[in-house]
């Protein structure tokens, strides 16, 4: 199973399927607008993404149907992934809350 800490791609798919269940390519875009635009996944990376979360039980596939003759698989979290994704979202606030403590404490403004 995938441990902590999450590389960004893996932990903003995972937050992608947090809010529904989405298609792929509807995951690419949502990572894109969560992450700003700064993450610009291609098809190839998150489809083994997407294997990878299926295969260590953090993801499922919610449904599938036929759309313009191409199957559209549709992935949802399963509790084991919003457990992960809780716990990795607990770890960067209490990383980012310990460096902007440092920064202050250095007079440095946080961002």
């Amino acid at each position: 199973m995938t441990g902590l800490p999450l590389r960004e791609p893996t932990f903003l798919v995972l937050t992608a399927l947090a809010a529904e269940a989405q298609h792929g390519y509807s995951v690419l875009d949502d990572v894109r607008r969560i992450s700003e635009g700064r993450v610009r996944l291609q098809a190839g990376t998150l489809y083994g993404i997407l294997d990878r979360l299926r295969a260590d039980g953090l993801i499922e596939v919610d449904r599938e149907e036929v759309v313009a003759s191409r199957l559209r698989r549709y992935y949802r979290l399963t509790e084991v992934g919003r457990e992960l994704l809780s716990n990795e979202t607990d770890r960067l606030h209490r990383n980012a809350a310990a460096a902007e403590r440092r920064l202050r404490a250095a007079h440095v403004p946080a961002a």
